[in-house]
Order: C-alpha cells, then structure tokens, then sequence
C-alpha cells in the first residue's frame, strides 16, 4: 500500500461508505439490512445539516482507492461523538485506523470539545483495542437485539 492520505469526506462518497458498511457488517457480524439503512439515514443527515466549523468526515486514501473513513459531529455544546469509523479489509493492521483516529480526535481538540463519545459493539475487538490504546474508557456496556443479532453493546468516552 502506498502512502495514505485524508481528505475531508464529501457528499459523493455517501452510496460507497453505505455499501462498504451494509456489505462488510454483513459478511463479518451477519448484520442484516437494517444496518445499511441505518448508516445512509446517518449519512443523509449529516450531507443535509452539518456544521463545518465543528463537524467533520474524513476518507482515507492511496492511490485513489477509498480505504476507511472516520466522522467527528456533535454530540452536545461540550462532547463530541465519534461515528462511522470503518476500515476495509485491505487497510487493517497498517496503521490507517490509528491515523483516523487521530485525525478525529485532533478536530475534536481543536474545536474545543472537552470530550468524545461513541458507541459500538464488543465483537469489533480490533477497534475497542485502539481505542483503549488512545485512552478511551468504556462505560457502559449492555447486551442488545440489534441488525438481527444478539449483541453487546458498548457505549465508549474520552476527556481531554
């Protein structure tokens, strides 16, 4: 893999990022369509009303070839909420999550934010390890019924 970049997510890249979630949810954590759904209703929202100046969307790239994507939005006038972090399969384990990451988190410092949260599940071990390696506490964790699976869910935070 040649160098990556970051570049700030745009509105065309919001049936790809569906796609990639709704397909790889599927294959990895037998999520149904509910999902995918779920992430363009996340996505349409976002391309609708956003704020700029506090949040954001990143993809990461090489050569051209969209590899994972990271977004920063509000959570409330203090806290910012982490979503949509995705990597493909090709761009694990070489350091791109880590680069989103902290790309992330980076905005969320710099727009003033005393904090971040996020949600996600506890079979997405790789990504609970990085954010545990970056500071993050897990404070909640629950078992759900969602996407078709049982589940636990975890709700994750971060203090700056």
């Amino acid at each position: 893999m040649t160098d990556v970049t970051l570049r700030t997510f745009e509105a065309s890249d919001t049936d790809w990022l569906v796609e990639q979630h709704g397909s790889l949810y599927a294959r990895e954590a037998g999520f149904d369509d509910s999902f995918g759904r779920l992430v363009r209703s996340i996505l349409e929202a976002f391309n609708g009303d956003h704020d700029p100046a506090c949040e954001r969307g990143w993809i990461a790239e090489a050569d051209g070839v969209r590899l994972g994507s990271i977004f920063c939005v509000r959570h409330d006038e203090v806290t910012a909420k982490l979503r949509l972090f995705l990597l493909v399969p090709e761009a694990r384990g070489r350091g791109v999550g880590r680069m989103l990451l902290e790309q992330c988190m980076g905005f969320a410092r710099e727009q003033g934010y005393q904090g971040m949260t996020l949600w996600t599940h506890e079979s997405h071990e790789a990504a609970c390890a990085l954010y545990a390696r970056n500071g993050w506490q897990m404070a909640r964790s629950r078992p759900v019924h969602s996407y078709g699976q049982d589940l636990v869910e975890q709700t994750w935070i971060y203090r700056f």
